[in-house]
């Protein structure tokens, strides 16, 4: 109860901040918008051209697309904005004032800034469900709908996972903005099913990069054709990331030398 009370302390002192320039915080939602009606476009082109793509046809592949928003409006609104405080508290040898807080210091970082109308994306993730099932002529079950939530806990949990390890290593080189953009331009290829990729990139996004884990799975969860096993190998890959993650982070912060020494 303790940290959800200081989640919830984070989260109001985000909104606050973000309401001191209205305009900027209604400008924000507007681009999130049009990034998203934006983003849809190469489905239109590629579908013009053929009705199915590796088995996927435009209605699944709208399904794929939500996923790749909603996890697109968790990353923009809550994951980068906070763990961006990171690189500058290690530039500025300003960690200190987060370490001496009786508190984790991983929590604390990671909930440090949210953006909130960028979480718009989670709200047209929605839209996106909505318009994929109706091309496919059906409604998800309640048993797929549980199912996707899982695998969407999964996702979240190794997007942050995958982040963190991105921001960690300013622990070691200071400058990471070129990984950042690296790591941004790599998740770009989530928007389409993994079984469009063929040979190694297939296999760097399901298993090094696990974009299959992030939105081709809980696609498949959704639309009900997840297989068990399929489950359980994403819920033990989130699990053994984030504890990858955890032990990293732990190793990183050792090294930081504060500003008093």
């Amino acid at each position: 109860m303790r940290y959800v009370q200081l989640l919830a302390m984070q989260v109001r002192a985000s909104l606050l901040m973000s309401m001191q320039y209205r305009i900027e915080f209604l400008l924000d939602g507007f681009i999130e918008v049009f990034w998203t009606a934006t983003s849809i476009v190469p489905l239109f082109v590629v579908y013009r051209l053929r009705h199915t793509i590796a088995g996927w046809n435009f209605g699944e592949a709208l399904i794929v697309m939500g996923w790749f928003t909603f996890l697109q409006g968790i990353l923009e609104g809550a994951i980068n904005p906070s763990l961006a405080t990171v690189v500058d508290h290690i530039r500025k040898g300003t960690l200190d004032f987060v370490l001496i807080k009786p508190a984790d210091t991983q929590f604390l970082l990671s909930t440090a800034r949210l953006q909130p109308w960028r979480t718009i994306n989670v709200l047209t993730a929605i839209v996106l469900f909505a318009w994929g099932f109706r091309l496919l002529g059906r409604t998800p079950t309640f048993g797929a709908i549980v199912v996707s939530g899982v695998t969407m806990l999964a996702a979240v949990t190794v997007l942050y996972s995958l982040w963190m390890l991105t921001v960690s290593a300013a622990f070691y080189f200071v400058r990471v903005d070129n990984l950042s953009q690296l790591f941004n331009a790599v998740f770009d290829a989530a928007r389409w099913p993994v079984h469009v990729f063929r040979g190694g990139a297939r296999f760097v996004f399901t298993f090094v990069i696990p974009l299959a884990l992030m939105t081709t799975y809980p696609a498949q969860a959704l639309l009900g054709t997840l297989a068990s096993a399929t489950l359980l190998a994403t819920l033990a890959g989130a699990a053994a990331t984030f504890g990858a993650t955890r032990i990293f982070w732990q190793r990183s912060i050792a090294k930081y030398s504060s500003a008093g020494g």
